[in-house]
């Protein structure tokens, strides 16, 4: 289907095979100038592969490509690059002890006399970083002390700020929040307007209809259909991906919640967490929103021992003794799990099977006179593999290998196997596919329903609307309000999540607390 436009890539039956799995089989695919060209589809249904071999990243087993009606093979990522054909990928590909700005010029430094000119450098990346809403972020700053979601804005800002007739955008907005999606949005509009051609994937699926021209839909390693996006609704696309009707309905339960799991009193840690206070009980789901650096992800760590508070304290179940937290090693012990936002650094040991890195977290339970029962443990790891969905050709299968959703399901299969009794999920369902999204709301909701406390941080309002009992909103490192289900609107939660940031011209707060 062609909308107008020179074509400047063509792909025709590409196939591609990995162990166990046929990632692709005979898939097309064009794109054309000035175009954004959606891909969409279910964890482990080819796009990010399809995205890879167009990037030099993959080398497919069939099929043949042009660019700009000329053969096309790219033997690695820099010749593709060489040929104008950038990816920015799913998986942040930063290093973390250089700065801002050292990574998004990172292949191009200015210099002066063999010399890095610091000066230009500074003045080039302000001006990329202004185009991604990091203005209040300094470019020296080394990129390892900032949180995943301006990670993400960092990489994005160095795949904008090269010229090249073909970007490749892989789940860019996983971890951004409205604010920075639009800045990105403004990017691409000017880059389309350029006559760049753009391969967009994205499992929001209303934003991907907002922004691309067209989508191709891709189920099992084949494509489905492709479409112009003026003329489908996202149920259609949906359909089209799970091949079945995903339900939107409210998931939380209206049955009353249990005793006081966990109580929070005065947390402070740096500039980031500034005397939070709140309580979260059995038996209920308790949404934490918030914009990208207002202290949610901060705030879990120093709960669970990653970032030990300056003052504050923690009780567990109603106790009066605060907790003794130093270290996360602690908090698992109390029952407290955390699974973290950065999956690939924080959350799985890579190189290790999937079976490894769902048990690790409980060896004791599969150990026999001091040795691990190894076919208990892949038995155990099976039954996870099975009851969420995740999609291994074996739980043999190294970690690394799989998506990044597969991922992400194989670190909640970890801490479901722990059975901690209070569940803390930074952004459980980034990188997951629509209907994977909703097998973990349920499987959240059932956990919740056995008695589980659980924090729910996310930057999808809506998914902590359909979910959670109570939304608690952080602004500026300080909690600006706390919501209970069928109390809270939209627009009231992103007043508070605006109310530390906005200040009237006699000093006060805008937006009341």
């Amino acid at each position: 289907m062609n909308t107008g436009g020179d074509t400047l890539l063509s792909a025709t039956g590409i196939d591609k095979a990995f162990p166990g799995v046929q990632a692709l089989s005979k898939v097309d695919f064009d794109l054309l100038a000035g175009e954004v060209h959606a891909l969409v589809g279910e964890n482990g249904a080819g796009k990010s592969t399809l995205t890879r071999i167009v990037a030099g990243v993959e080398a497919p087993d069939g099929g043949r490509m042009l660019l700009a009606d000329r053969p096309y093979e790219p033997k690695s990522r820099i010749d593709a690059e060489g040929r104008g054909v950038r990816m920015v990928m799913q998986e942040l590909n930063l290093v973390g002890n250089l700065t801002v700005a050292e990574n998004i010029f990172i292949e191009r430094l200015p210099s002066r006399f063999g010399f890095i000119n610091y000066t230009r450098l500074h003045q080039a990346a302000r001006e990329a970083m202004e185009k991604v809403g990091l203005a209040d972020v300094d470019p020296f700053t080394p990129v390892r002390l900032l949180g995943v979601g301006r990670q993400q804005m960092v990489e994005i800002a160095a795949g904008l700020s090269h010229r090249c007739r073909i970007l490749a955008l892989d789940e860019p907005t996983a971890s951004l929040p409205r604010s920075e999606v639009e800045l990105l949005f403004t990017q691409i509009r000017r880059l389309k307007a350029e006559g760049v051609g753009m391969i967009y994937i994205s499992h929001r699926i209303e934003e991907v209809l907002s922004i691309a021209d067209r989508v191709t839909i891709l189920r099992d390693g084949k494509v489905v259909g492709t479409h112009a996006t003026k003329g489908v609704d996202p149920d259609t696309v949906i359909r089209m991906m799970v091949g079945r009707d995903v339900g939107h309905e409210c998931l939380a339960d209206r049955r009353e919640r249990g005793a006081l799991a966990l109580r929070v009193v005065g947390l402070r840690c740096s500039d980031r967490v500034r005397n939070v206070s709140f309580e979260a009980y059995r038996g209920e789901i308790l949404g934490v929103a918030g914009l990208m650096g207002s202290g949610r992800t901060e705030t879990m760590r120093a709960i669970f021992g990653a970032d030990p508070p300056e003052a504050g304290a923690v009780h567990l179940h109603g106790s009066s003794e605060p907790a003794r937290i130093r270290r996360p090693s602690d908090a698992v012990r109390q029952g407290i799990a955390l699974l973290t936002e950065d999956r690939k650094e924080q959350g799985l040991f890579l190189s290790l099977a999937v079976r490894v890195n769902v048990s690790i977290t409980r060896l004791g339970r599969l150990a026999r006179f001091g040795w691990i029962d190894s076919s208990r443990e892949r038995q155990v790891a099976r039954q996870y593999v099975d009851s969420l969905g995740i999609k291994c050709w074996s739980v043999e299968q190294t970690a690394g290998q799989l998506s990044g959703g597969n991922q992400q399901k194989v670190v909640i299969a970890k801490w479901l196997f722990r059975d901690c009794d209070i569940l803390i999920f930074d952004e459980p369902t980034r990188g997951i596919d629509v209907g994977a999204k909703f097998e973990i709301y349920r499987m959240l909701s059932d956990l919740a329903q056995k008695g589980r406390a659980i924090l729910f941080v996310s930057s999808d309002l809506k998914e902590l609307m359909a979910v959670c009992h109570r939304i608690l909103v952080m602004s500026a490192g300080r909690v600006a309000g706390t919501f209970a289900r069928g109390q809270w609107t939209e627009e009231a939660i992103m007043a508070a999540a605006f109310s530390e940031y906005v200040k009237t011209p006699g000093g006060s707060r805008a937006y009341g607390q």
